[in-house]
């Protein structure tokens, strides 16, 4: 299983306005900087939670279907599934009937469960079985909890205040104290 990204977040969970009013800073000459620290914030909340903040369209891919015919989707919080694509004997991609499947958005992790007459892909033996998916918990800003737009303001606020320093104590520099906390919640642990 592998899962890509195909659209990227619209917007981030925190906008530079709120970053500048967080971090009291009046003038545009680090606009740039704090941008890249909010984008940068964002990919590290995702990847400590394993969910994605803002709406996100994603491509999985299976081998095969597994052997109950149920297929866990690695990306939260799933919003809905959009396609799912096989291969077929000569090699071409056959999209499978929305009525051979019922996505389970509310099972962690998500997962896709099989109709028993699902068409199985013969055509490819790797990547043989392509799903897209929405995820996210919304297009805006105001749908991401609360809590992961406080961890993405304060690992800029963190960054922008030590990104000078240098030291033996690595994990001090990535994230501020309290960020855990804030996380810990929305932490999924196996997929």
């Amino acid at each position: 299983m592998t899962a890509a990204l195909i659209t990227g977040p619209a917007l981030e969970p925190v906008s530079l306005a709120d970053v500048k009013a967080h971090l009291r800073v009046d003038a545009s000459d680090e606009d740039a900087l704090l941008t890249a620290a909010i984008v940068s914030a964002r990919v590290h909340v995702e990847s400590a939670t394993r969910r994605v903040l803002i709406e996100q369209g994603w491509r999985i891919y299976y081998d095969a279907w597994p052997r109950r015919r149920i297929v866990r989707l690695p990306v939260a919080p799933l919003m809905s599934v959009d396609a799912v694509t096989i291969y077929d004997a000569a090699g071409d991609p056959q999209v499978v009937d929305a009525e051979d499947y019922e996505a389970d958005v509310a099972a962690s992790p998500a997962r896709l469960v099989l109709a028993a007459n699902a068409p199985t892909p013969v055509g490819r033996a790797v990547n043989g079985i392509e799903i897209d998916v929405t995820a996210g918990y919304g297009a805006t800003s105001v749908d991401v909890p609360a809590a992961l737009r406080q961890a993405v303001l304060m690992l800029v606020a963190h960054w922008y205040e030590h990104r000078g320093a240098v030291g033996h104590d690595l994990a001090v520099l990535v994230a501020p104290l309290g960020f855990e906390a804030l996380i810990a919640p929305y932490r999924l642990l196996s997929l």
